[in-house]
């Protein structure tokens, strides 16, 4: 097909596709589920990369509460996406742009202004072919390169947001030879009270899918089991697809071994034949099998980890959560993570506190909560125990410190407290004339470099570190001098930016204006989190090191 001028869609770009629906429910894991797909292929030998359609009208995630929407996950270019796009570079391995994610508001606000600039020629400018197409052309640019796209698209069939994606999807299957893409569907198999595998809401899931124009080539059961013999034979008569299409993925304690799980259940080898790539795959025997046995290691020692935050909901600290097990992974720990709430910690956490091996601040914004953070912090100095502090956690350490150890009474940071006599945190200078929200922190991958024979640099193992940001305020540069009195040290830093803070006189007291958590991967855990674990195993003292270079 001809490039259309109007548009600018390419059809002829790209090779493989995979398209992930889901029905019934939102939640069930169709991204774990794409996810996974996508690591077997890459233990296969391919090259794959990942979509996440988001149908909300948001441009992207950054203004998104996290009650609603869960974590914001930045990428190295700055995008501020949706989590699942921090599991797809957790399981793949790879890391991801801005383009691989999709949403309603980048799609019309890409095509309304190409109309007031007159692009469209004068034509009526409408949801087919000017936003199905600009749909098409996203998924295939991002696409390009790759030898398969695996391609989530967020919310339930039959939402009508959406509507013009599902009718992107259908017009896409219409140009692609049946060999080149494949429709996956995840869909609900609940239990009624009598212990049975109900597959009615699966039917009106792929019926509904069906009424679209789309028919699916694979159905994957999430279920708390494995699905019988006679629910896949059941779903495959009333859905029409054959019987060794429709595969369960069951409810696991770590969704590192969903992987594992459908693999077991034969997923990799029906996908790889429907696309005919199964003459291209690695043998069997030559597969990648690292993350087999990363996730299946065992352990040895077990820790909790108290993690004080104001968001009671796991998903909001998703990557924290993922950073930890990481480091877990790599240091054959069990990681416990207790969740503590920093909004009521001192009215009823403290103890939970106390109980920890270690503590971890993770970022966030506003007001709420942060009294509690900053007697965590203080715990944590006073009693050295293990603390690790993530953007706003390393910024709640400077003004602690600024506190309770300079005696700045009522030292604070500008984001939260306008009139404070010492605003030890501060706006960036080049957010002074920012009105707009969305995109306009300093976010992204930035490098910083680090102080010879500092806690960091044992770290890191290196003088410099590149990791990402999400931030709007920063450490004052008018305080700096003062500030580092006292045993704390700005150990890396950013040409004026204080990057990462440290303490001579503790074991382990460690904080970071950037996300580290958001490189973590299974097989490449963050230092920082790493330190903390070998921090709390006893097996790594700050104070030694400042010894080590007193004698030196």
């Amino acid at each position: 097909m001809p490039k259309e001028p109007d548009t600018g869609y390419d059809p002829t770009l790209g090779r493989k596709f995979i398209f992930v629906t889901g029905g019934v429910m939102s939640g069930l894991g169709k991204g774990i589920t794409a996810a996974s797909t996508g690591r077997l292929l890459s233990n296969a030998g391919f090259d794959v990369t990942a979509v996440k359609i988001d149908p909300y009208l948001n441009v992207d995630a950054g203004t998104m509460n996290p009650y609603q929407h869960g974590e914001v996950y930045v990428l190295k270019d700055g995008g501020e996406v949706d989590l699942d796009l921090g599991n797809y570079e957790r399981f793949l391995g790879v890391d991801m742009t801005s383009d691989h994610n999709v949403t309603t508001g980048k799609t019309y606000q890409h095509v309304i202004e190409k109309e007031r600039a007159g692009d469209y020629l004068g034509k009526t400018v409408q949801i087919i072919p000017h936003i199905t197409d600009d749909i098409k052309r996203r998924i295939r640019e991002a696409a390009e390169g790759t030898d398969v796209c695996i391609v989530e698209v967020g919310g339930t069939v039959g939402d009508i947001e959406g509507m013009p994606y599902l009718e992107a999807l259908r017009q896409f299957a219409h140009e692609e030879d049946d060999g080149d893409i494949l429709f996956t569907h995840v869909t609900l198999v609940p239990y009624s009270k009598n212990g049975e595998q109900k597959t009615k809401p699966t039917q009106h899931s792929v019926k509904e899918l069906r009424s679209i124009g789309l028919q699916p080539d694979i159905l994957v059961g999430r279920c708390e089991d494995k699905l019988d013999p006679e629910t896949k034979e059941k779903i495959a008569l009333f859905c029409d697809v054959p019987t060794e299409a429709v595969f369960s993925n069951p409810d696991v304690e770590d969704v590192y071994h969903v992987p594992l799980m459908v693999e077991e259940e034969g997923l990799d080898r029906y996908v790889m034949e429907r696309l005919n790539l199964d003459g291209e795959a690695l043998a069997p025997g030559e597969r990648e099998n690292r993350w087999r046995e990363l996730v299946t290691r065992d352990r040895t020692s077990e820790v909790d980890i108290a993690l004080v935050g104001k968001y009671d909901l796991e998903d909001a600290y998703m990557s924290v959560h993922e950073a930890l097990k990481h480091a877990g992974i790599e240091r054959r720990t069990e990681v416990n993570v207790r969740w503590v709430d920093s909004d009521e910690m001192l009215d009823r956490h403290e103890n939970r506190l106390k109980k920890a091996d270690g503590v971890v601040v993770p970022g966030g914004f506003g007001s709420r909560g942060i009294e509690g953070k900053l007697k965590a912090v203080e715990y944590c100095r006073e009693n050295d125990v293990p603390f690790l502090g993530l953007c706003l956690g390393f910024q709640m350490a400077v003004v602690e410190h600024a506190r309770n150890v300079l005696g700045l009474e009522d030292a604070h940071s500008a984001e939260l407290d306008a009139d404070t006599d010492h605003p030890v945190i501060d706006i960036l200078p080049e957010q002074y004339e920012v009105e707009d929200m969305g995109g306009t922190m300093r976010l992204g991958a930035h490098d910083t470099r680090i102080e010879r024979g500092s806690l960091a640099e044992r770290i890191y193992g290196d003088t410099v570190c590149t990791e990402r940001h999400r931030h709007r305020y920063e450490v004052n540069p008018e305080y700096i001098d003062e500030l580092e009195k006292g045993a704390l040290d700005f150990s890396g830093r950013a040409g004026n930016r204080m990057e990462i803070l440290e303490r001579t006189d503790h074991p382990f007291f460690f904080g970071t204006q950037f996300h580290p958590e958001f490189r973590s991967r299974p097989d490449r855990a963050s230092p920082p989190f790493v330190g903390l674990l070998d921090a709390v195993a006893g097996e790594l003292d700050a104070r030694e090191l400042s010894d080590t270079e007193v004698q030196a």
